[in-house]
């Protein structure tokens, strides 16, 4: 792979995705808009260790700690090693302009897409390897799925107070580093889901203006 600089707008750097499945490839055509179907296309006729994969996924505030991560990957053996990776990568990235868009960088024989709102810094790694787009599209999935959650109020102070929500979005896209989602309505709506008490009233029901607001998203995805 082509060695990037420090740091790349995700926008200047392109690569069409390839899968590798039963010996065969399979070559997809590169729109960013229709990656979600090629992801779940990959995951319906790969093996394990064919598959796209994820190392990390990690969400961190604007002094560099921990808001919410988790690691699919044994690279980071120890707890030690975890946070000294997440001050490098933030440090590395702190002064780009990730703000208005997406943007990549090659750190330590890993491929880092990563994206800034408000005091929270998104990040997914994955190797050298992967393909950026996917990695972007995991990231964005996330990105989407946590403002649908916190109704768009994307702050850390939203953020630990629907810590759980967070969490869960972890486990609907990514299970031990094989993609299983990138849809933001469909994230948003099975985390809902299951933080939903089927018991309690819907006055009571916190969760449901997230749910409403993922439903009306994908209606209006639908209508498109």
């Amino acid at each position: 792979m082509t060695k990037l600089p420090i740091s790349f707008p995700l926008k200047k750097r392109f690569q069409v995705p390839t899968f590798k499945r039963l010996g065969k490839t399979l070559h997809c055509k590169a729109k960013a808009l229709c990656f979600p179907h090629y992801v779940k296309m990959a995951s319906l006729f790969c093996y394990r260790d064919s598959c796209p994969s994820v190392k990390n996924i990690l969400l961190l505030d604007s002094e560099g700690k921990r808001v919410a991560v988790k690691y699919f990957s044994d690279d980071w053996p120890t707890n030690g090693a975890k946070l000294a990776f997440e001050k490098s990568i933030f440090t590395k990235t702190l002064k780009t302009n990730a703000r208005i868009e997406a943007e990549i960088m090659m750190f330590d024989s890993n491929v880092i897409i990563y994206k800034f709102i408000q005091d929270l810094h998104f990040f997914v790694t994955g190797g050298d390897d992967e393909n950026e787009l996917i990695l972007a599209t995991v990231l964005q999935g996330f990105f989407d799925a946590v403002a649908l959650l916190l109704r768009n109020n994307v702050d850390k102070r939203e953020a630990l107070e629907n810590l759980d929500l967070i969490l869960l979005c972890f486990d609907e896209i990514v299970d031990g580093g094989m993609v299983l989602e990138t849809d933001p309505s469909i994230i948003a709506g099975k985390v809902a889901t299951h933080t939903m008490d089927a018991d309690a009233p819907l006055s009571e029901q916190t969760i449901t203006q997230a749910w409403a607001t993922a439903r009306e998203h994908l209606t209006r995805t639908l209508l498109k």
